[in-house]
């Protein structure tokens, strides 16, 4: 018996011998047990992913992984990972003394990264520095400069609804002068704007092929979506301008456009383009015709020309939805003074009813947005924060939930928000999906936002370039 219990013993020790080493991970983490949903390959259950340094080295079923107790492990279970957000339409510029603070909102609400579409290019180039300087702790930024304008231009510094965010060009001199500065500089794509001719903007389009760099923007007033597709134009913002191109009085509405930038008496851009805008887009909402819409959409296709339709920022102005409790509790994260200016503004509106107008315009851009959606147009999402009183952050949230109600499945919802700005800056490989090599910027959430879009909200924690940051790091970033 005693010989027995010596053998039972013996052969315990050689079962535990022969069993391989559990994985020591150096300079990193593994996070257990937890369910992937990738914008790519959807979901994976019970999944070990490994992180070291800021990649994803590795990516396997738990049951397949034996981590050594000696590493940092992250209990993953009951929860899903998703890749880090991006807002593809921010405004650091817009209001500067608010800019300081927005890093921190961006992290804290789970965006890693964010594409700024105009503003000084002083100003916002030091933003970009700052988070190349600190990556572990700071959203990624992309940025276009100043938005290129025409011979008058929109956000000229005449007042706080238009700061400087523009540059005036008066001639081709001056145009091809700006970009090149602007290229030079280190910006990462050209903004092109409404006044520009038809001409400035083909000198925009084809310096950028030259430059391999690509054209976002509003359709100039003076072209029409498929002249300015043609151009060249790569990605739109807000839809801007689309109703034009596809109403059956589409050649009328442009031969006014075309008069009136010749020659109107108003000097102001701003007032030029809100007296055209006034003038013209109920007119063309009214009258939609459907195989004009199938003539644009596919050609936007076709050219591969994306989306950012900043529904939020139509939903708040449209039906004030900037008054929900939920929206306005986002402001006691901003300083003290912008939050207390917006809670004041925005009580202006409490005994208004919402525009007609502008409450059938919101809902037209939902409806197109499910139109062109059946085309394989690519959508990103983006929200054009901190205008129309959106929260840095919190915004990109009820825009993915615009775009979900709007009949997006939640899966491409999130392909909006995290593949699709990668693959327009060319990062697919690196970035924007959980996947072996690619750099480490995910979102820990507590409940499936396959399930509710609404679930990208409720952030366990934020990994950004592999720097792991919990509920308490996440809620200091907000408070601070």
């Amino acid at each position: 018996m005693k010989h027995k219990l010596i053998l039972f013993w013996i052969l315990i020790l050689l079962s535990y011998s022969c069993k391989k080493p559990g994985i020591v991970i150096n300079n990193g983490f593994a996070i257990k047990n937890i369910t992937i949903i990738d914008p790519i390959d959807g979901v994976s259950e019970n999944m070990t992913i490994i992180i070291k340094d800021n990649k994803i080295v590795n990516i396997d079923k738990s049951k397949n992984i034996n981590i050594s107790p000696k590493s940092i492990i992250y209990d993953g279970t009951d929860k899903y990972i998703i890749p880090g957000l991006w807002d593809f339409h921010v405004h650091f510029a817009f209001i500067e003394e608010l800019a300081p603070s927005m890093f921190n909102l961006f992290l804290g609400y789970g965006i890693t990264s964010v594409r700024d579409t105009g503003g000084e290019l002083k100003f916002v180039k030091q933003w970009k520095n700052n988070s190349l300087k600190s990556p572990n702790i700071s959203p990624r930024v992309k940025i276009a400069g100043p938005l290129i304008d025409g011979k008058m231009n929109v956000y000229d510094g005449s007042s706080k609804s238009y700061p400087k965010l523009s540059i005036r060009n008066k001639n081709k001199d001056e145009i091809l002068e700006n970009l090149e500065l602007l290229y030079k500089s280190g910006v990462d794509f050209f903004k092109a704007y409404e006044m520009l001719s038809p001409e400035q903007f083909l000198l925009i389009t084809n310096y950028a092929k030259e430059k391999n760099m690509k054209v976002s923007g509003h359709v100039p007033l003076s072209m029409d979506v498929n002249s300015a597709v043609n151009a060249g134009l790569n990605s739109m913002e807000h839809l801007r301008n689309l109703e034009l191109s596809i109403s059956k009085n589409s050649d009328d509405l442009f031969n006014q456009r075309k008069t009136l930038l010749c020659c109107s008496n108003i000097s102001k851009g701003s007032e030029l383009r809100s007296k055209i805008h006034n003038l013209q887009r109920m007119v063309a909402v009214s009258n939609l015709d459907t195989n004009k819409m199938k003539s644009v959409f596919s050609k936007l296709a076709k050219n591969k020309v994306s989306q950012t339709p900043t529904l939020n920022l139509y939903n708040g102005f449209s039906n004030y939805k900037f008054l929900d409790d939920n929206w306005t509790k986002s402001f006691d994260y901003l300083p003290l003074k912008i939050s207390n200016k917006w809670k004041s503004e925005i009580s202006n509106f409490e005994s208004l009813e919402p525009n007609e107008n502008s409450k059938a315009f919101s809902k037209l851009m939902m409806k197109i947005v499910y139109e062109m959606k059946k085309y394989n147009i690519e959508f990103i999402s983006g929200t054009d924060t901190p205008i129309g009183y959106q929260t840095p952050g919190y915004s990109l949230h009820d825009e993915l939930s615009l775009l979900s109600k709007a009949g997006f499945s939640n899966l491409d919802v999130i392909y909006s928000a995290t593949f699709a700005p990668a693959k327009y800056f060319g990062m697919e490989d690196t970035l924007g999906s959980i996947k072996p090599n690619r750099i480490a910027d995910l979102i820990i959430l507590n409940k499936n936002p396959i399930e509710n879009i609404d679930n990208t909200k409720d952030i366990w924690s934020v990994i950004k370039n592999g720097n792991y940051l919990d509920r308490s790091e996440l809620d200091s970033l907000l408070m601070n």
